[in-house]
């Protein structure tokens, strides 16, 4: 199911789709490239599932899939969007210790 040119059109696409997903979602900006590159892989798969949950799209695939442009930006939104809501619950996850803010007494 995934060759070598597969894996190449899902890195591409799940690139533009968290970038894309990055722009109509405010409050993103402390994300990386990499954060980016695995939103928009991991939202390919979400519109892929979306997509077969609510259209029956590709059957014989099954569930796990990955989307087209349209559904991996939709699905990169949704992960950008939950990710954010983490994000903001748990201020100090992804960072080095003793960097989530300033130290008392300095």
């Amino acid at each position: 199911m995934f060759d070598f040119w597969t894996v190449m059109y899902l890195l591409v696409v799940g690139l533009v789709a968290g970038y894309i997903a990055r722009l109509l979602v405010r409050g993103t900006g402390d994300m990386s490239f990499w954060a980016t590159l695995l939103a928009g892989v991991v939202g390919s798969f979400v519109g892929g599932l979306l997509g077969y949950l609510l259209f029956g799209w590709d059957d014989d695939e099954g569930w796990v899939q990955p989307g087209g442009i349209i559904g991996s930006i939709i699905g990169a939104v949704i992960v950008v969007l939950l990710w954010r809501a983490w994000s903001q619950r748990h201020p100090s996850a992804g960072r080095p210790s003793g960097t989530a803010g300033p130290r008392p007494g300095v």
